[in-house]
């Protein structure tokens, strides 16, 4: 749909269809949910989308035949802007929908494909990302969580940390060693593995916000079917870095108007408190305001072009633009920005925000990797210095 006319067109629809259906109990749900407030009305949310599956707005950019819209690049942007743009809440699905099910499409078997992607697109089945662990946390390839072939089956022993929603999932994918004696990425395997099993617990971690929505996941011979390796067995790292490319896809930019939304609710905090009199911080404001267009610019510029290594600009560029933003909310409060409001530790949104974009720098690769990506891959520096484990 490269018709101007039509794209704005299907935006109107998009728009009309959420304005129509965000009514009665899916009206409170707007605003609800995202990073550090995913406990937020989480099972309406979830009524809510498997709503749209019903009508056909889940996975919109999957292809036909693998129960998506096949929506072009530009009409995807368009729906993310517009769901983010009417307030609907944050998405429940989203790492089934954006990591896993891409992954199927691209490296998954027919049978994996029949299996999964149907309940993925029906949101009746709930997915988390099995990477990071105690000791391989932006260091991925240092994974530790090993699984041995027995029979029919796969047994998985290790754990993984850090784990976005696993404790309301009912699968993760998960990346483990199933060669003995390997290193770094040599030897890996990705593994569809059911968390609802004897031989997996999931722990809650309590993080600054209050909140916890991640988790520790410890496998104690769990089991998944010998089958449910994407990939050739041993050839995990290849498919795991192509789930990386699609995490960084159109959703971020519904997760920008996200951020817009933010940057004017702190402006008119900065007007209510008095603080927007300082002309250092209405300047800095200023700065926020334009570091956010060259966000989008930067999404639109590299979404064209095939995954590879330049996705790591995008997330140093709004992890440290979002945390900085963070920290404009403070000082917009002003000193009551220090209080809480309630005990025993009620936070507000603005204090949320703060706390929470403190890790926007480390989850999801941190500052540090992905400015080795950067030199390494982009500029074509001289590799850092490593030693295998």
């Amino acid at each position: 749909m490269n018709d101007g006319r039509a794209l704005d067109g299907f935006r109107r629809e998009v728009a009309d269809w959420l304005s129509a259906n965000l009514v009665g109990e899916f009206a409170q749900l707007r605003g609800l949910g995202g990073p550090g407030r995913e406990h937020e009305a989480f099972d309406l949310r979830l009524a809510w989308e498997r709503h749209l599956a019903a009508a056909g707005w889940t996975c919109v950019g999957w292809p036909a035949e693998f129960g998506g819209r096949g929506l072009s690049l530009a009409e995807q942007v368009a729906f993310h802007e517009e769901y983010a743009a009417s307030g609907a809440p944050a998405r429940v699905g989203h790492l089934g929908e954006q990591l896993l099910g891409p992954t199927l499409i691209a490296f998954g078997t027919p049978e994996q494909r029949a299996r999964f992607l149907p309940t993925i697109v029906a949101v009746e089945e709930l997915w988390c990302q099995g990477y990071s662990e105690p000791g391989a946390g932006s260091d991925l390839a240092a994974v530790a969580t090993s699984a041995v072939r027995e029979g029919d089956h796969w047994v998985i022993t290790g754990q993984k940390v850090w784990t976005s929603l696993a404790h309301v999932a009912d699968w993760c994918f998960v990346l483990a060693r199933t060669e003995p004696g390997s290193t770094r990425h040599r030897g890996l395997s990705y593994l569809l593995v059911p968390l609802k099993q004897d031989g997996v617990t999931v722990r809650p971690i309590r993080q600054l916000t209050g909140t916890s929505e991640f988790n520790e996941v410890f496998f104690d011979h769990a089991r998944t079917a010998a089958d449910a390796v994407v990939g050739e067995p041993g050839q995990g790292w290849t498919v795991a870095m192509a789930t990386l490319g699609f995490e960084r896809g159109v959703s971020t930019l519904g997760q920008q108007i996200g951020f817009r939304r933010e940057l004017d609710g702190i402006v008119e905090e900065a007007k209510r408190t008095g603080t927007f009199d300082d002309p250092v911080l209405r300047a800095d404001l200023a700065r926020a305001r334009i570091g956010l267009r060259v966000l989008r610019a930067h999404a639109l510029r590299t979404l064209a072009a095939e995954p590879g290594p330049e996705v790591a600009v995008g997330k140093l560029l709004w992890a440290q633009w979002h945390r900085g933003l963070g920290e404009l909310a403070m000082r917009a409060r002003g000193a009551r920005s220090l209080v809480a409001e309630g005990q025993p530790y009620e936070l507000d949104e603005w204090q949320r925000l703060f706390l929470f974009t403190r890790a926007d720098t480390i989850y999801g690769g941190s500052d540090e990797i992905e400015r080795n990506i950067i030199a390494e891959r982009v500029l074509g520096l001289p590799k850092e210095a490593r030693h295998d484990r």
